[in-house]
């Protein structure tokens, strides 16, 4: 099981109240949630392994240069506050370096790797992996990752975890004609504002799946740009052809790496805490209650 980590305590931190605190009034409400998150998926799904996928960079470099607009609006947002806006406290960040060290103690495997993002680690631990994976995102990104053959699927949040979407190749196919390795291509034409890809003009999402059956692939449908018996609209012909520059790079930013240099670590899922004292220091430090002794019960059994 590969956690993405970063979407996981996001969610906790808007799901659970930031009345949620340790003795010295911080808010924990990050580091409890998770670790309810995490006691629920280990119950439920009984993993033999996880894995806590980190981004160690979440806009890498090497994306923003093939697509400078790269997640852009989003270095904007933490940046600008409007004259008539109030500076909101951010009571998120200073929970992450708990939940790392919580992490740590209970001997959970974190994994992050300079210059990526959490979704190549998770693209590199499946490319590995021997047996079959489940890969617990918010992110849909990360939907391309899906291969039955391989019992690879997508565990998709819609309330807390108790309540998952299983995401396989039939899910994909019956919400967006495509299977894993297709939603890649499906995206990349379709772009996504929240990640600031542009994605060819004109051409939708419903557009981008009806090309993808028709051509195969990305590739095919390039090809077909080339080929004036091919079966594009004008409009369809003439729009690819002006995008080939972004068409060109968008794969390599688009498509998660597999080829991460992972650090050794283990990855089964531990039975005992790691550093049980170091934990306790933890536990009465934030106040983690409830929450942890639950987590520990159920790594125990």
């Amino acid at each position: 099981m590969l956690l993405d980590t970063a979407s996981l305590y996001f969610r906790a931190y808007f799901g659970v109240p930031e009345s949620v605190k340790a003795p010295d009034g911080t808010p924990v409400n990050a580091v409890r949630g998770l670790l309810e998150f995490i006691d629920r998926l280990v119950k439920d799904h009984r993993p033999s392994d996880l894995v806590a996928c980190m981004d160690a960079d979440w806009r890498p470099q090497w994306r923003v240069d093939l697509i400078p607009s790269y997640k852009a609006h989003r270095v904007a947002e933490e940046h600008e506050t409007g004259p008539d806006e109030e500076e909101v406290p951010d009571t998120l960040s200073p929970q992450v370096p708990v939940i790392e060290a919580v992490l740590d103690a209970l001997g959970i495997a974190r994994v992050g790797v300079e210059p990526y993002e959490a979704d190549d680690v998770i693209g590199t631990f499946t490319a590995r992996a021997k047996g079959p994976v489940d890969i617990v995102t918010g992110d849909r990104d990360l939907y391309q990752l899906v291969d039955d053959v391989r019992g690879v699927r997508v565990l998709y949040p819609l309330k807390g975890v108790g309540t998952l979407q299983l995401t396989d190749e039939a899910w994909l196919r019956e919400k967006y004609e495509v299977d894993g390795k297709g939603y890649a291509d499906l995206a990349l034409l379709r772009g996504d504002p929240s990640d600031g890809l542009p994605g060819v003009p004109g051409i939708g999402e419903k557009t981008a799946a009806k090309l993808l059956a028709e051509f195969g692939d990305l590739a095919g449908i390039m090809a077909a740009v080339e080929d004036p018996k091919a079966k594009l609209t004008p409009s369809q012909r003439k729009r690819l052809d002006e995008s080939r520059p972004y068409v060109a790079v968008a794969p390599k930013v688009v498509k998660v790496a597999d080829d991460v240099p992972l650090p050794d670590v283990d990855t089964t899922l531990p039975h005992a805490p790691r550093d049980a004292a170091a934990l306790d220091e933890l536990a009465v430090r934030w106040g983690l209650g409830g929450s942890l002794q639950r987590l520990l019960t159920t790594l125990g059994t």
